[in-house]
């Protein structure tokens, strides 16, 4: 993997422009590079964030937080040229957090971004979003982020493997994920995808209504479950089934606290939204 340093993170509005104008697959072959940035940490952005997500006031970054740091360099990798797939119409199937320390005293770290893992699937091809950040002391946190692009043909068998759904968990809260969450989200995450932000703009994108950020349903799942999840090392698992159209009532189900556990985010008609998972790091 070669690595390119950059000097600042990126600047977004020309990577969503660089967005909206590739809209065909250019090739079938993951970049041979990744990038990598030195990020600081506002502790205003943070509030704002905890405030979006229903995360408690702590020393401790919120686990899901790197994921914002990282966004513009997820987004710059992307909206490459070398990049095969449009990012406009990429679909996240599933995502892991490895959260190596907690996440306090954190100023700056240095937050490296590439993609591997591209393989055959049922509706196309997936990859894997690889993002880690470290300070000081090494390898703090890191993050897998599985995505989908319809229409790519590779050679081999397709897979595609899932989580299990939870048995053993019962009701331990419930929340409304507002019309205008995905607008609020977009202003602290920098993530303005039109299938999040209004109804206008995702019909454009074959959806009836806004849909709410893989992303935020995470965070917010996490940030209800609370201290029902033990402190670092700990690993997150999540997939993300069917979306949830704004404005929804969601209902969390998760099993009893403890190093290991599951959960589920229903809506009405027992629809099954997402289902996680957390364990320790072996």
């Amino acid at each position: 993997m070669h690595w390119q340093t950059l000097d600042a993170t990126p600047f977004l509005p020309p990577l969503y422009w660089r967005a909206m104008l590739k809209r065909k697959i250019t090739g079938s072959t993951l970049p041979a590079h990744g990038l990598r940035c030195e990020v600081n940490v506002n502790p205003r952005n943070v509030a704002a964030y905890r405030k979006v997500c229903g995360f408690a006031d702590s020393p401790l970054l919120p686990a899901t937080y790197p994921h914002i740091l990282a966004f513009g360099v997820q987004m710059q990798l992307l909206t490459d040229p070398s990049f095969p797939f449009p990012l406009l119409g990429l679909i996240h199937l599933s995502n892991r957090i490895r959260l190596h320390r907690p996440l306090g005293g954190v100023s700056h770290l240095w937050i490296n971004v590439h993609a591997q893992n591209l393989k055959p699937h049922p509706k196309g091809a997936t990859f894997d979003i690889v993002t880690t950040a470290r300070d000081a002391l090494g390898l703090l946190w890191e993050a897998q982020s599985r995505m989908l692009c319809r229409g790519v043909k590779l050679e081999g068998a397709a897979t595609d493997a899932a989580l299990p759904t939870p048995t053993h968990v019962s009701e331990l809260t419930r929340w409304t994920a507002p019309a205008d969450i995905g607008r609020r989200y977009a202003r602290v995450s920098g993530d303005y995808n039109p299938i999040h932000l209004s109804a206008l703009t995702a019909k454009l994108f074959g959806f009836p209504q806004a849909i709410a950020h893989g992303l935020w349903n995470t965070a917010r799942s996490l940030a209800a479950l609370g201290e029902h999840l033990p402190a670092a090392p700990i690993e997150i698992d999540v997939e993300f089934r069917k979306p949830v159209r704004l404005p929804s009532d969601v209902t969390l189900l998760a099993s009893a606290a403890g190093s290991s556990g599951e959960w589920l985010l229903k809506g009405a008609g027992e629809i099954e939204h997402m289902v996680g998972q957390w364990r320790p790091i072996t």
